[in-house]
């Protein structure tokens, strides 16, 4: 039940070349009020487990005049993971699964990043869990760009990110033996960034 990327969570890039209105460099923060980093992963092929991950943070610089995300990190604090069942949610933070214990940070650190649309986007980058570094890529839709209508009423960025990755590529290979717990990991971030 990695969640990888996590992080990831961020991969929105060059899916931000609405934001024509707000040029140059500017640095965004994910809003902990609104983000959620989610995975899923079979159970025995009867279902697919949700899991997510409770404490998320992470920001990036991003470019609207010529659409060029930099600096993207996110962090991750393995054992916050929550799979609404708490016997179940100490064995993912074990040796099994996360080894919190050894690891208790899960990490994403953007490579690169290419437009695909208008709105949409792909991002690569480290995904640092259990001590193992590969890397991931993102896909990701740029959902709203505008100030926000109440509240802290800053210059907002809405985004959704989907990806995958393979428990296995970073040592975690508990149950795989028979289908028991899947290999593939689906990542889904629902995210808003605030500039700062």
């Amino acid at each position: 039940m990695i969640l990888r990327a996590a992080l990831f969570s961020l991969a929105l890039a060059p899916v931000m070349a609405p934001v024509a209105a707000h040029a140059a460099p500017e640095r965004y923060e994910l809003d902990q009020s609104h983000l959620t980093v989610a995975f899923f992963v079979s159970h025995i092929g009867f279902k697919n487990q949700l899991g997510v991950f409770r404490e998320v943070e992470g920001g990036f610089s991003y470019d609207a005049e010529t659409q060029t995300l930099s600096d993207l990190a996110v962090e991750i604090e393995a054992d916050s993971v929550d799979t609404f069942n708490s016997a179940r949610d100490r064995h993912v933070r074990d040796d099994d699964f996360l080894a919190a214990d050894d690891h208790p940070k899960i990490t994403f650190v953007m490579t690169g990043a290419e437009a695909t649309g208008d709105t949409s986007g792909a991002v690569t980058g480290d995904l640092t869990l259990r001590g193992v570094t590969r890397p991931v890529t993102l896909d990701v839709t740029l959902n709203r760009a505008a100030d926000y209508p109440f509240g802290h009423r800053a210059f907002t960025l809405g985004f959704s990110a989907k990806g995958s990755v393979k428990r296995s590529e970073f040592g975690s290979t508990y149950a795989l033996e028979g289908g028991l717990v899947g290999d593939d990991v689906e990542i889904v971030i629902e995210a808003e960034a605030i500039q700062q």
